[in-house]
């Protein structure tokens, strides 16, 4: 301080410095809140925890979830949904999981009771709400044929099975999945309604589209509809688009050798080029059938994590068969 120049301490009246203090601890405690907002805020936009069942469940609740939904898988590739047993850290997981998506595959019937009991709290949606289960019948041979009938009773009368699951290889009746996930979404987690129903908006229209272009592609096929598979996945598929599949095994029980000779007589008959299998199981009789023909073994996957693009595949290996 220049000399000469004396410091003057400028006097305020008490009321005034606790107007002052007050401001001070108001603008404090705002900021404390703004804080406060934003963290709940960021806390509350956290991606939902989801389970789904298999591969192709996890590309419809993204299609429609978006990056609101963290999707996990149950069965792994390679596994089979009708003996999966969860990994025990997947146990863990689903401890702390949203919602789970079930689709009515076989391990459900078993552990989807056990997983509900881990956690009390977390939304169980069944996709197949809705859906027509249709029974998976062996194939029939045709009147006029050998009396042994493969699936078929010695008094005639039909062998059924139980109900095919395979309720994702359909696009029509996919659109009623994504309706089933749309619903669970909204339902916990409201705030976000708007941009699930403007996904799932456009997910039906990729899904009438894929429908539109798989129905062009058989239309010149209707003169030869039988297809052969090892395992009867492709029900739904078929009956969408006016095709039949012929099984050689149902509900994983290899054919006896009568129902085997059958198979490679009836494929013969129709020209049977192909026989479709899958990597989840054996293709031991499907070989022993292709082998006795001039069939080819062709490795298709009902499970294929990229579900459009694999339907798309399929359809050409097998339009391609049929003409």
């Amino acid at each position: 301080m220049p000399r000469g120049l004396v410091a003057l301490n400028v006097w305020r009246p008490p009321q005034e410095q606790k107007q002052g203090d007050s401001t001070v601890k108001k603008v404090v405690i705002f900021g404390l809140l703004v804080l406060f907002l934003s963290i709940a805020q960021i806390t509350l936009a956290r991606p939902l925890t989801v389970f789904v069942s298999i591969l192709p469940q996890k590309y419809f609740v993204e299609k429609i979830g978006g990056d609101f939904v963290e999707v996990a898988v149950m069965v792994q590739p390679g596994a089979s949904p009708a003996t999966y047993e969860p990994k025990p850290k997947q146990m863990v997981a689903l401890a702390k999981c949203d919602i789970y998506f079930a689709i009515g595959v076989p391990f459900e019937k078993t552990w989807l009771p056990k997983i509900a009991a881990i956690n009390a709290k977390m939304h169980i949606v069944h996709t197949q709400a809705g859906i027509e289960k249709r029974s998976m019948k062996a194939h029939h041979a045709h009147q006029g044929e050998s009396r042994y009938l493969y699936g078929e009773s010695e008094d005639g009368s039909d062998h059924q099975t139980g109900k095919d699951p395979h309720v994702w290889l359909s696009p029509p009746l996919v659109m009623q999945q994504a309706r089933n996930i749309l619903n669970g979404l909204e339902t916990i987690d409201p705030s976000h309604r708007a941009l699930y129903q403007a996904n799932y908006k456009s997910f039906i229209v990729e899904l009438v589209d894929l429908d539109l272009e798989l129905k062009r592609l058989f239309q010149a096929t209707a003169d030869h509809s039988e297809f052969m598979v090892f395992h009867p996945s492709w029900g739904y598929f078929a009956h969408a688009y006016g095709l039949e599949q012929v099984p050689i095994e149902i509900e994983d029980k290899e054919p006896k050798p009568a129902e085997l000779k059958y198979l490679i007589q009836h494929s013969k008959k129709i020209g049977i080029e192909v026989i479709f299998v899958q990597p989840q199981f054996s293709w031991q009789a499907a070989q022993t059938v292709a082998q006795a023909t001039t069939a080819q073994i062709v490795v298709v996957d009902p499970l294929a994590p990229d579900w459009a693009e694999n339907l798309r595949q399929v359809a050409v290996k097998l339009s391609t068969t049929l003409r």
